[in-house]
């Protein structure tokens, strides 16, 4: 069993922008901590986080990975988090299992959009925060600059806690404000006490007596008897401002800020200590929400209660099998527990359980409330809850981000489609932002996902993993046809070849109608066709209308009555019939002004204000209608429009580069509209060469 109690163990995920230091900082905690005895580089492929071979080879972060280690009577769980937008909801996985969200910010490039995101997820789902500014030995760091743009951002809970000395733009020691005590660092990246300065920056913007006085401040915020002791103007003790910053994390009134550099190590001891004294145990933050019986209730961390296990993560690998990333929200749970999975109600046996430093997998034999830990080859999806049978209960998993960008998928060899239905299968098992159907109107697979890169790399995933190569193409468009005049027109079918002849012959009109598929009328007086016949007619009409005379697209809106015709009583058969309705039917189409129709799609987008009339413009382009605008929010617009689908492929590209990641949009189908003529050639030349 791992020997720690909820009240020593710290869940924490590491987040933030595209390259902000995210895995190089974990990569420096694990060293730091022992728990790694080599300092792995990004750039080498040799990081204990970043170890899938796609990652090595993109040389950044696209699945979260969980590395547990002891610290100094404290076990951590790190999540190592991707920034890629792409990977939304590999983050959010992370995010979901952690109790506190360690946000990685540049001193170099400062608070940018995947800081923000990260910010947003952690309040949205309740955990505490955390900003460490990396990067702070680069030439062009500014912590300081990145401190004011943190607190204008994100308000007055950023308190910072460890502040850079800077001398001529260089920096010479570090002063960690609780203890109010500076740190120097040698090369090995060991701390070696200094005497306080005078000044702290070259700017003498900030001063120590007020960054003081501002986490005093902020301490103060916590409680009402240090309220008191602020404004008699009495000193903290170092105990109280430690116990103020670890309530104000856990209750969100503080976001402590403090600054590391992974490439020499300055800063990564104070940051390790600061888990143990800061950093919320998992015991400690606010019990779970959970749907038991219909009814909300919550699930406390206590390891003396029914067992309650949420699957924060699945992974996919053909060798292990699948593997699932528990949080342990109640209970304990050992390798021969036996689970119910409250989604399904059917109940499991575990089978081994492991904790995890990367890809290094240790065995453990159980585990209890407030752990994260990893169990294989069960059946459990991301998302569900594994319970004691006395207690069946589904914790509350935040929505992941709806795909929002397809492409069609063909085999490039023939044969392999069940290997590739197999690998795909597996896939959208462990990334639930990842979707694989089938079109049912182009009959086509489609694989969808959050952006361009994520689709790629579920691709490279599916070769490397299942051995399955596919192709991806534009998806094709569900183009319909109709006609838009009443006809009339005559279908005779004879053929006299000796023996038994063929007879059928059929007047019919044909007329536009309201319905999606089609109407079909008989108006025969006289008995000129049988009524044994009617039936193979509609069949022979109802198998022509799944190809118009335009483009062979299906045919909707379309009202067929057979009026007249004649027979013979001894060639006339089904079959001649449905000939004849086959031929009055290409016959009428012609005549009756065919049109091609467009899928039309309702557009809603929220997106910054700042960006509306970007896109309002480009939604123009594309040739929509804008319907209306809305306040959505947090200084966002909300833009509803109507637009044709053929338009909207690429428009989650769009929406990104234009809104810097800050959008977000919703596209369902409508109706169908005729087709501008300006664009029917192209059209029917695409669908020509799809064929």
């Amino acid at each position: 069993m791992n020997q720690f109690h909820a009240g020593n163990i710290r869940n924490i995920a590491i987040a933030g922008h595209h390259s902000s230091g995210k895995t190089s900082l974990a990569e420096a905690l694990l060293y730091r901590a022992k728990a790694s005895d080599r300092f792995g580089k990004i750039a080498d492929g040799t990081t204990v986080c970043d170890y899938d071979p796609e990652e090595i080879r993109r040389k950044g972060t696209i699945s979260t990975t969980l590395a547990g280690f002891a610290y100094e009577g404290n076990w951590i769980n790190l999540l190592d988090t991707p920034g890629i937008l792409d990977f939304a909801g590999e983050q959010l996985s992370g995010i979901v299992a952690a109790d506190t969200v360690l946000i990685t910010v540049s001193a170099k490039s400062g608070v940018s959009v995947g800081t923000k995101k990260a910010y947003d997820a952690a309040k949205a789902l309740g955990k505490s925060a955390m900003f460490v500014i990396t990067k702070i030995d680069d030439k062009d760091a500014n912590f300081y600059n990145v401190l004011t743009q943190l607190k204008t951002v994100f308000g007055p809970t950023v308190c910072p806690v460890v502040v850079p000395v800077l001398k001529n733009h260089e920096i010479g020691s570090f002063v960690n404000l609780i203890e109010m005590q500076a740190y120097a660092y040698d090369k090995s990246g060991n701390a070696v006490p200094q005497e306080l300065p005078a000044e702290i920056s070259d700017d003498k913007e900030y001063r120590l007596e007020g960054l003081k006085a501002a986490i005093s401040e902020a301490v103060a915020e916590t409680d009402e008897s240090l309220m008191e002791k602020f404004f008699e103007g009495e000193e903290f003790t170092q105990k109280e401002l430690i116990d103020g910053i670890h309530a104000g994390m856990n209750s969100g009134l503080i976001t402590p800020v403090v600054c590391t550099s992974a490439f020499t190590l300055a800063g990564v001891d104070m940051l390790l200590k600061e888990f143990g004294l800061l950093v919320p145990a998992a015991n400690e933050v606010a019990p779970a929400q959970a749907v038991c019986h219909e009814e909300l209730e919550e699930i406390a961390c206590d390891p003396d209660a029914p067992l309650a296990a949420l699957v924060c993560k699945t992974v996919a690998d053909p060798f292990v099998g699948k593997m699932s990333y528990l949080k342990i929200l109640s209970g304990k749970i050992s390798s021969d527990s036996a689970v119910v999975n409250s989604r399904t109600g059917a109940e499991e046996k575990l089978g081994k359980l492991y904790t995890l430093l990367g890809k290094k997998q240790t065995e453990i034999k159980s585990a209890e409330a407030g752990d994260i830990i990893a169990a294989v080859k069960i059946s459990a999806l991301t998302g569900d809850t594994l319970c004691a049978p006395s207690r069946v209960a589904a914790a509350l998993m935040p929505a992941f981000p709806k795909p929002c960008y397809s492409m069609a998928v063909r085999a490039k060899q023939q044969g392999d489609e069940s290997k590739i239905a197999s690998g795909m299968q597996r896939l959208v098992e462990e990334d639930p932002t990842l979707t694989y159907t089938q079109d049912p109107q182009t009959k086509e697979m489609l694989l969808s996902g959050l952006g361009e890169q994520h689709l790629e790399i579920a691709v490279t995933k599916l070769s490397a993993k299942f051995g399955a190569e596919v192709k991806l193409s534009k998806p094709q468009i569900a183009y319909r046809e109709t006609i838009r005049k009443k006809v009339q027109a005559e279908g005779k079918h004879k053929k006299q070849s000796g023996g038994h002849g063929q007879y059928g012959h059929v007047i019919m009109s044909f007329e536009p109608c309201v319905s999606d598929t089609l109407v079909f009328e008989e108006k025969v007086f006289g008995g000129s066709v049988p009524k044994n016949y009617f039936p193979a007619v509609e069949k022979g009409l109802q198998e022509c209308v799944q190809k118009g005379v335009l483009a062979g697209c299906p045919v909707v809106g379309l009202k067929a009555v057979l009026l007249d015709g004649s027979y013979h009583p001894v060639d006339s058969s089904e079959m001649a019939f449905k000939m004849a309705a086959s031929i009055a039917y290409r016959e009428g189409m012609r005549a009756a002004d065919p049109v091609m129709l467009e899928p039309i799609g309702t557009l809603n987008v929220t997106a910054p204000d700042e960006n509306t009339g970007d896109i309002m413009g480009e939604l123009n382009k594309r040739r929509g209608r804008v319907l209306g605008m809305e306040p959505a929010g947090k200084g966002e617009t909300t833009i509803t429009a109507e637009v044709p689908m053929r338009e909207m492929q690429d428009f989650a590209l769009y929406l990104r580069q234009t809104a810097r990641g800050m959008g977000s949009f919703t596209l369902e189908f409508l109706r169908y509209e005729p087709l501008p003529a300006n664009l029917l050639t192209e059209v029917i030349a695409s669908l020509a060469a799809n064929a």
